[in-house]
């Protein structure tokens, strides 16, 4: 039973510190490079991590962590973003979108036939949290439904969910504009 602490404290680092990864931001002259596409949303791969029976638990667990932690970081971004532009007030993707999202498209291909993204709308904070929510996942259909419609992409592999403003980029403020985006993390 005390082997099962330092192992749970071990989980919880472990999934804290996969949801601390950073995000590849792209900026909208910034050409996508495909092959980077797919290892950012590729499988995840994490060194194996050994418990050693001789050590205090409590040096078991810190130890175990920090090599966890650091082995995630290491990793690099597990998600990328992109300032997709959409007409104003509206889902309908302009044509200067279209070849990062043609660069995303042909990334996911490379990826396994079993690999899932989820597709995020963001947005600032201006308007109503209720407007923001619902903007936002109108956005992330129109990018999921190009990708399948334009890109031949399984539409079962890909999920779009519209997290409106709960989410600025890390050091934006909310109302800051790189915070009307289109994340995409592999699943």
């Amino acid at each position: 039973m005390s082997r099962l602490l330092p192992i749970a404290a071990l989980l919880s680092v472990l999934s804290l510190a996969a949801h601390a990864q950073e995000v590849k931001v792209f900026r909208g002259s910034d050409m996508v490079d495909p092959s980077e596409v797919a290892r950012i949303l590729g499988p995840v791969k994490m060194r194996t991590l050994r418990l050693l029976d001789d050590a205090p638990a409590g040096a078991v667990a810190t130890t175990s962590a920090a090599a966890a932690v650091a082995a995630v970081q290491a990793s690099g971004p597990s998600s990328l973003s992109l300032p997709v532009p959409f007409a104003f007030d509206s889902a309908d993707i302009l044509p200067s979108a279209k070849p990062q999202l043609d660069a995303i498209a042909a990334g996911i291909r490379m990826l396994p036939a079993t690999q899932r993204v989820r597709i995020e709308g963001h947005t600032d904070a201006v308007g109503t949290e209720l407007y923001n929510e619902s903007l936002s996942q109108r956005r992330a259909q129109s990018v999921r439904r190009y990708l399948v419609t334009m890109h031949g992409i399984e539409a079962s592999r890909l999920e779009a969910v519209g997290l409106g403003e709960t989410s600025p980029l890390p050091g934006r403020a909310p109302m800051a504009g790189e915070n009307r985006r289109v994340q995409f993390r592999g699943e």
